[in-house]
C-alpha cells in the first residue's frame, strides 16, 4: 500500500480568520469599514474568511458608541466613555466561546483590525487612569487576546503591519507553512514523515532563525528517544516559532550561497559569477530577493537538483502574489 507523501498537497482555499470590517462590511462604530484590498482582492483568491466582530457579536449597534480599554494593561476594562456602560464580561464570555468555535474551524492565520480595544493584536491604547490623561500604548484588545491565548501557533497579524512588505511577507510564508503542517499531521505523521518534512523545510528554517534551525534538526535527529505525541507538540511549536523571526537580507543571501554550493561544480564560471554577483547584490539591498532566487530556481531545475528542488523555500507561497518582489 503506498504511504502518503511527508507534505501532502494542499487543500484550497486556506481559511482564515479576520476583522469583518477589513472585508469592506459596514460594522464599525461610526457606520463606517476598513476594506483592505490586498487582503480581499489578492490574498482572497487563495482565502476562505471566516469574518468576526466581537462588538456587533455581543450585541452593540451600527453605528455606535466607541468603546476602550480603561485601568490596567494586563486586566483591562471594556468600557463605553461617554455612558459608562462596562462591555467586560460580555466580551470576555463571548470571545472565550467564539475562540472555542474558531478552534474547529481548522484556521490556519487570522487578520486583527490594528488599535481596535477588541481586535488589537499590540499598541492598544489603554485609559490608566479615567478622567485623566495617563495612557500606555501597549495594551492587547480583549478578543485579541483570547484568541492567541487559545490558539498560540496560530499565524496572527493586524492589517496596519502588512503594508510593510518584510511584515506581509513572512506573514503569508507563515500562513501557508502552517497549513502544510496541519494537512501533515492529518495525513498521518509519523517519525519518518516528521524527518521528510523537516527535510524540506531545511533552507527556510535558516533563512529565518539559523539558531532554531539546529535546534530542530537535533530534535529530529533523536526521534526514538521520545513519544511521537510529545516530538510533535515541541515540533511545531518550535518550527512555527522559528518562522516568526524575520528573514533579513544577509540570512537570504546565506540560504543562496548555500544552495550555490550543490551548483558550483556544475555551472560554467561566467554562471556562477553571475549569480554570485547577485546574491551579492541581494545582500547589500541593491535588488529584491525574487532576482537571485529566480536563478537559482532555473538551474536547479535544468541541473536536476534533486535536494534543491524538494525545498519548500523556493516556493513557500504563490508566486502570484508577488511577496518576494519586494523584500
Amino acid at each position: 500500500m503506498p504511504t502518503a507523501p511527508p507534505i501532502p498537497s494542499l487543500r484550497l482555499p486556506l481559511r482564515l480568520g479576520i476583522s469583518t470590517c477589513l472585508l469592506g462590511r459596514e460594522v464599525r462604530y461610526d457606520g463606517g469599514h476598513k476594506r483592505d484590498p490586498f487582503l480581499t482582492d489578492t490574498l482572497g483568491q487563495w482565502v476562505e474568511w471566516v469574518a468576526v466582530c466581537p462588538e456587533v457579536e455581543i450585541g452593540l449597534g451600527v453605528p455606535r458608541e466607541s468603546i476602550r480599554l480603561e485601568g490596567t494593561v494586563t486586566h483591562p476594562r471594556l468600557v463605553a466613555p461617554k455612558s459608562g456602560i462596562d462591555h467586560t464580561d460580555a466580551m470576555t464570555r463571548f470571545a472565550r466561546e467564539r475562540v472555542e468555535q474558531l478552534a474547529t474551524l481548522d484556521l490556519v492565520g487570522y487578520v486583527l483590525k490594528k488599535d481596535s480595544p477588541s481586535c488589537g493584536m499590540e499598541r492598544v491604547r489603554v485609559q490608566l487612569s479615567p478622567g485623566r490623561r495617563a495612557v500606555a500604548r501597549n495594551g492587547v484588545g480583549m478578543f485579541a487576546r483570547a484568541l492567541m491565548s487559545r490558539l498560540p501557533l496560530l499565524p496572527v497579524e493586524e492589517e496596519g503591519r502588512l503594508h510593510d512588505p518584510g511584515l506581509r511577507e513572512n506573514f503569508i510564508e507563515r500562513v501557508f507553512a502552517y497549513a502544510r503542517w496541519r494537512e501533515a499531521l492529518t495525513a498521518g505523521m509519523t517519525r519518518a514523515r516528521l524527518v521528510a518534512f523537516h527535510t524540506a523545510h531545511k533552507l527556510l528554517l535558516m533563512a529565518h532563525d539559523p539558531d532554531a534551525y539546529r535546534r530542530l534538526g537535533r530534535m529530529v535527529a533523536r526521534t526514538r528517544d521520545r513519544s511521537l505525541g510529545a516530538l510533535l507538540a515541541d515540533y511545531g511549536a518550535g518550527f512555527m516559532g522559528a518562522l516568526r523571526t524575520l528573514a533579513t537580507p544577509g540570512r537570504h543571501a546565506n540560504v543562496l550561497e548555500h544552495m550555490l554550493g550543490y551548483l558550483s561544480d556544475d555551472l560554467p564560471s561566467a554562471e556562477r559569477r553571475e549569480l554570485v554577483d547577485l546574491i551579492r547584490d541581494h545582500r547589500r539591498g541593491l535588488v529584491p530577493l525574487v532576482v537571485p532566487l529566480t536563478l537559482v530556481k532555473h538551474h536547479v531545475s535544468r541541473l536536476g537538483v534533486e535536494y534543491l528542488a524538494g525545498q519548500v523555500y523556493l516556493d513557500p507561497h504563490p508566486k502570484e502574489l508577488m511577496l518576494r518582489n519586494h523584500v
